[in-house]
């Protein structure tokens, strides 16, 4: 399944460029993501965590770097995992490109095709879609914590670290993400179709 979001930080496109290739400060941004291993050659060996709801499955995989182009601002990311309880498998390509807003920060837009398998996949399309739009916000806020620290020469560490993908506030985020998709339906004026 595709899934495409944006989030915005404060900071000029050439600073958060520099930040996404430092992957390990990228990967401490995304709850519930720990790398474990420099492979060499742009490739890493880490683990994400998630819970939903009772459900919590732990992947452990590898991410190499696809594509890193400096001058369009865009990485790509192909990573995959294998729950380490055998209940599934994850396949991911990751696009993100950077662009500057007007106001002198930086536009994020992040393309995901993500292909579940398993445990993973029984949530469906758009519980697993709108799980990944709380995350790609959280990491977003924490991009920006991390390179407001960085730029005022603090320890990024120091700062706070990102939150653990909880299941009961992911959950709550998504469910209410879901609700306010449904109300807007119910809501909206009703428009006859012209023939």
């Amino acid at each position: 399944m595709l899934i495409t979001n944006e989030f915005e930080v404060t900071h000029p496109v050439d600073t958060v460029w520099a930040f996404f290739n430092d992957i390990p400060q990228v990967a401490k941004c995304l709850p519930g993501t720990e790398l474990t291993d420099d492979l060499g050659n742009d490739t890493y060996q880490g683990r994400v965590a998630i819970r939903m709801g009772p459900v919590r499955m732990q992947f452990t995989g590898k991410a190499q770097i696809k594509e890193r182009d400096a001058a369009a601002r865009r990485i790509v990311v192909d990573a995959a995992g294998a729950d380490e309880a055998g209940r599934g498998q994850a396949a991911m390509l990751l696009t993100a490109t950077l662009s500057a807003t007007p106001r002198g920060g930086t536009r994020v837009g992040a393309s995901l095709d993500l292909q579940l398998s398993g445990a993973a996949a029984q949530f469906g399309r758009g519980m697993v879609a709108d799980v990944t739009t709380v995350l790609l916000r959280d990491f977003g806020a924490n991009l920006q914590a991390r390179v407001d620290a960085i730029s005022r020469g603090l320890d990024p560490d120091r700062v706070g670290a990102p939150k653990s993908a909880s299941g009961f506030a992911i959950g709550l985020r998504a469910l209410r993400m879901a609700l306010g998709r449904v109300l807007r339906r119910f809501f909206l004026p009703y428009e006859p179709s012209r023939v």
